[in-house]
């Protein structure tokens, strides 16, 4: 066998096992049910903020701890402890997805992405003589 075929054959499978590894690190989102049973391991938890629990952030004490309670897509509402400044306008996310572990009965979360409500959702926008 030629050399430049032995080479081309070991580029092709560091290729297949490239793709191979990324194919595994796809998530979706789970539930803290979920997570808790395989506590340790990283979660993308979607839920809701809990507005009757306490949220706690003193960043004179410390500016990177943030906690705050989630509701899941079950019901379920878990503490989740954030370690960072807490976001801007965090009151007002429709839903928020963590991503973190299960440590304990706490979800400790290493980044959250808010979706917040559209600016436009309730505008009316006039073109011509129409309304939409």
């Amino acid at each position: 066998m030629k050399k430049t075929n032995i080479i081309l054959l070991v580029v092709i499978a560091v290729a297949i096992g490239v793709i191979i590894t990324m194919v595994g690190d796809f998530s979706t989102y789970e539930t803290f049910a979920t997570a808790r049973q395989k506590e340790g391991k990283e979660f993308h938890v979607i839920g809701t903020l809990d507005t009757l629990q306490h949220m706690s952030y003193d960043p004179q004490k410390d500016a990177n701890l943030f906690s705050f309670y989630v509701k899941d897509k079950t019901g379920e509402t878990r503490r989740v402890v954030f370690y960072g400044a807490k976001p801007t306008d965090f009151e007002k996310a429709e839903s928020i997805v963590l991503t973190g572990k299960m440590e304990g009965q706490e979800f400790h979360c290493n980044k959250i992405l808010m979706k917040c409500p559209s600016k436009y959702k309730n505008d009316q926008v006039a073109v011509g003589n129409q309304t939409l």
